[in-house]
């Protein structure tokens, strides 16, 4: 299962996100709901650097599935709906396939 945790302040402002696991939905090099995950995951990680400048560091590990994404300084408004679409995108996934394979977790620091 992959687990993404999305860390937030009180006031709604993303702080990070980590992406831990593999989905588990079929074996590696068939899996399409990893594959959905990580095209979303990467996709939006470069999106924020490329597109919107923003300063973060991340840390990866493709054995065992994890990803951390972490913000130097508060998100700018465009960034936010970048944030926004990932979370979108990755709770069509949990629906759709259910937890046992994408569970989005939200927890306030």
């Amino acid at each position: 299962m992959t687990s993404i945790t999305f860390h937030k302040t009180g006031a709604g402002e993303y702080r990070d996100f980590i992406c831990c696991g593999h989905a588990g939905f079929d074996e590696y090099g068939k899996d399409i709901v990893c594959a959905s995950i990580s095209v979303l995951v990467i996709n939006t990680i470069n999106s924020l650097e490329e597109i919107a400048g923003e300063k973060m560091t991340v840390e990866s590990d493709e054995k065992s599935g994890l990803i951390i994404c972490r913000f130097e300084k508060p998100l700018q408004e465009a960034s936010k709906v970048l944030m926004d679409s990932l979370v979108l995108g990755l709770s069509h996934i949990a629906a759709q396939y259910g937890k046992k394979y994408c569970k989005l977790k939200f927890e306030e620091v």
